[in-house]
């Protein structure tokens, strides 16, 4: 695993535009998708970050099984009007499109889970077709750890063959990056054969009477991916219909289980030792450790302390969130950036690989994206 410079196509602005990639800079001007290097990988690596992916794709799901068995809905922040509907959901609702796997990997030991995006994982136009198209420009004889594209055109066509019903693709209202997501994944949902419609969560209605959550043509919600977290579904105006409408969900109300945090302190107890988990905790642990919201995103309000003391914080909303701890992990830099690996799962695939860094030893929304490519065997 290394980082090289190169050169960026001198009109890569377009080119991503062009592909529907419009959120490649930040809106200090600073770009988020950055082509002035890439990280190079070799298959043995590439073959060890697959195994791991799955390996916790194994580990996550168990997980699910034992929390639900063992009635642990207060440690997950589960309202009790919505745990009856979550058991039905993972006793019957196989689906699931996509999650992203946040991984700490220096190329020499195991890959290290840091926290799974279970949910409403973003970065996937960067990591499926951005970076493809860039390796097809720049070095169209190599290779990349990536059938993103392909994998979420299979899972649509299982969407079909088992529900076999229009889907409304769900996202919070002018957000760019979350438009451009799911207008990405309506394309590849309807490559597989689907009729689609975007839906902004605001227009979202409930039929009292048809006891059914309702389009804007007043047309029944048969199946609805939503690129909006569970938990904020459960605060919407609606939320308290959720158990009793026949909406079939994607990602499945199950997943809001291990998108939580509190699923990293429950895998290191479930698999103590486990190569490829950092020691976690829900109490503060001793030595440098990571603080962690249980519902944060994009690195929001997260701390590294030492002794108790902070070394390093980021701002954000979460600040009266529930927390857990893990174990802090240095990872090498390279060329003055910290790189985290985020490593996708299409419906019990694993099959892409996406790379963000950051001068900081925390990622969040603003780290920039980095391409990659494999080395010759």
């Amino acid at each position: 695993m290394q980082r090289v410079a190169v050169t960026p196509r001198p009109d890569w602005q377009k080119r991503v535009e062009a592909i529907g990639f419009a959120h490649h800079t930040s809106d200090d001007g600073s770009p988020y998708w950055n082509e002035s290097a890439c990280y190079l990988f070799t298959s043995a690596e590439i073959n060890v970050l697959e195994a791991a992916t799955l390996e916790l794709d194994k580990l996550c799901i168990q997980a699910v099984e034992h929390i639900i068995q063992h009635d642990l809905w207060d440690e997950f922040q589960i309202p009790p009007a919505y745990r009856a509907w979550i058991r039905r959901s993972w006793d019957e609702e196989s689906i699931s499109i996509v999650g992203r796997f946040d991984l700490l990997y220096d190329g020499v030991n195991p890959p290290k889970l840091a926290e799974y995006n279970a949910d409403t994982p973003t970065a996937l136009i960067e990591a499926a077709i951005a970076q493809w198209f860039w390796l097809q420009d720049v070095s169209p004889e190599s290779d990349q750890f990536n059938s993103l594209h392909e994998r979420l055109i299979e899972a649509w066509k299982v969407v079909k063959r088992e529900i076999d019903t229009p889907v409304a693709f769900l996202a919070t209202q002018n957000h760019l990056e979350d438009f451009a997501t799911v207008t990405y994944l309506r394309d590849v949902a309807e490559q597989a054969g689907i009729r689609t419609q975007y839906l902004p969560i605001q227009a979202v209605g409930w039929n009292e009477g048809l006891g059914a959550f309702m389009d804007t043509q007043d047309e029944p919600l048969g199946c609805v991916f939503k690129l909006y977290p569970w938990e904020w579904m459960l605060r919407e105006e609606f939320g308290s219909h959720l158990p009793n409408a026949a909406t079939r969900w994607l990602e499945p109300p199950w997943k809001m289980l291990i998108s939580n945090k509190a699923i990293l302190p429950l895998l290191w107890m479930l698999n103590p030792g486990h190569p490829n988990l950092l020691p976690a905790s829900f109490e503060l642990m001793s030595g440098r450790c990571v603080r962690k919201p249980k519902q944060g995103r994009e690195g929001a309000n997260m701390a590294i302390l030492d002794g108790g003391g902070v070394i390093e914080s980021t701002d954000g909303e979460y600040t009266d969130e529930p927390v857990i701890y893990q174990q802090f992990m240095p990872l090498p830099r390279f060329e003055g950036q910290t790189a985290v690996l985020g490593s996708w799962m299409i419906n019990g695939e694993a099959c892409g690989l996406g790379v963000r860094e950051d001068a900081a030893t925390i990622t969040t929304n603003l780290s920039r994206f980095v391409p990659h490519r494999m080395l010759p065997s």
